[in-house]
């Protein structure tokens, strides 16, 4: 039974009253049928950090409602990804990879530039949102566009529908919320091989995703801060802000349990303000967690008219700790990304091009 289904049938039996059969519903298939632990050897998930398995029946029974009300979010806030492959531009390359680690196997997508510069090279790690994939979201974010110009690498790790339903990254999962298990390690696993191969600057190695995949993001920049130099957020959500299904869903109308400082790596975030997927809220959770000494507040349109406000938070040096743009009236969505992907706002401002300035001038 897919997930999609169970839902719908534990929906079905709440309307019918049938409240300890829908009860049983949701735990079964929240659960996946018992507790499991992430399959590496000679680890275990501390089981302080599991999720718990059973819920009280008023507490099950209002988050079906709430996700009946947001008639499945996740699956249905846009289309399937344009299968498109992006352009090239002649003699750079997007090869098609695979790894595998003790937590897991993921395929990925790397754009390598026409140009090698004189010194080592930065790279970034792309992470897509639900529903998307590689090369959607490099034809959304124009990504490989800009690394050619900037010179750097760009890598697009593949969440699998086998491993997510919706093609997410389990970013709620307590599984997959600490380093060397999980996700995290198949992606910081993914960061180590092309560093390895490559000519890359360890000190210029950022990460950065949308939805699903900014959250993951943040797991990623709390998880492995000595990896990683920044952090992009686009409409994402802070570091343990959500232990299972249910309170994934609390956390994107904004009513995150978190509690967990995430570290202080440089970040920026952008979200829209009318965000009906993930609260904008979570955004400013998220630069929360960064020390700074000062704020400061600006407001601009972009060239194709959409409003915004950008807070800066420096250090007592003056430099940039972080950045959280504001985009007002926009909805889930990458600014200023290519209508030829899914989930983007072509009237900008450019998130694509702001967070490599951010990363690359700090």
């Amino acid at each position: 039974m897919t997930f999609r289904t169970a839902i719908q049938d534990a929906l079905n039996l709440t309307r019918s009253q049938r409240l300890m059969e829908a009860t049983q519903k949701i735990q079964s298939v929240l659960s996946g049928g018992k507790q499991r632990e992430v399959e590496t050897p000679g680890k275990r998930v501390p089981s302080k950090y599991l999720g718990k398995t059973l819920r009280p029946l008023a507490q099950v029974v209002q988050a079906l409602q709430k996700m009946k009300q947001s008639q499945f979010a996740l699956e249905k806030a846009g289309r399937w990804p344009n299968q498109t492959e992006p352009e090239l531009v002649e003699g750079a390359k997007f090869l098609n990879c695979i790894f595998t680690c003790h937590a897991g196997s993921r395929p990925y997508r790397l754009y390598l530039p026409k140009h090698k510069p004189r010194n080592q090279r930065p790279l970034l790690i792309m992470l897509h949102g639900c529903k998307q994939n590689p090369s959607d979201f490099a034809v959304g974010t124009r990504m490989n566009e800009l690394a050619e110009a900037h010179g750097l690498l760009v890598a697009y790790p593949a969440q699998t529908h086998s491993h997510n339903p919706s093609a997410c990254w389990n970013w709620f999962n307590p599984n997959h919320q600490l380093p060397g298990f999980g996700e995290p390690s198949i992606i910081a696993g993914i960061t180590a091989e092309i560093i390895k191969r490559y000519d890359i600057d360890v000190g210029q190695v950022f990460v950065a995703g949308l939805s699903a995949g900014g959250a993951m993001a943040v797991v990623m920049g709390a998880t492995y801060p000595q990896m990683f130099s920044g952090v992009g957020v686009h409409s994402g959500l802070p570091y343990q802000s959500a232990t299972d299904l249910v309170s994934a869903f609390a956390a994107m109308r904004g009513e995150s349990i978190h509690r967990t400082h995430a570290g202080n790596l440089r970040t920026i975030v952008f979200h829209g303000d009318a965000d009906g997927t993930v609260s904008y809220a979570n955004a400013a959770q998220i630069v929360g967690e960064i020390p700074f000494s000062t704020k400061i507040e600006d407001h601009g349109v972009s060239p194709g008219g959409r409003r915004y406000t950008r807070h800066v938070f420096t250090d007592q040096n003056g430099s940039p700790r972080a950045e959280y743009w504001r985009i007002h009236g926009a909805g889930h969505a990458w600014s200023g990304g290519s209508p030829q992907g899914s989930y983007t706002d072509s009237t900008g401002p450019n998130a694509s091009a702001e967070m490599l300035r951010f990363f690359l001038n700090p």
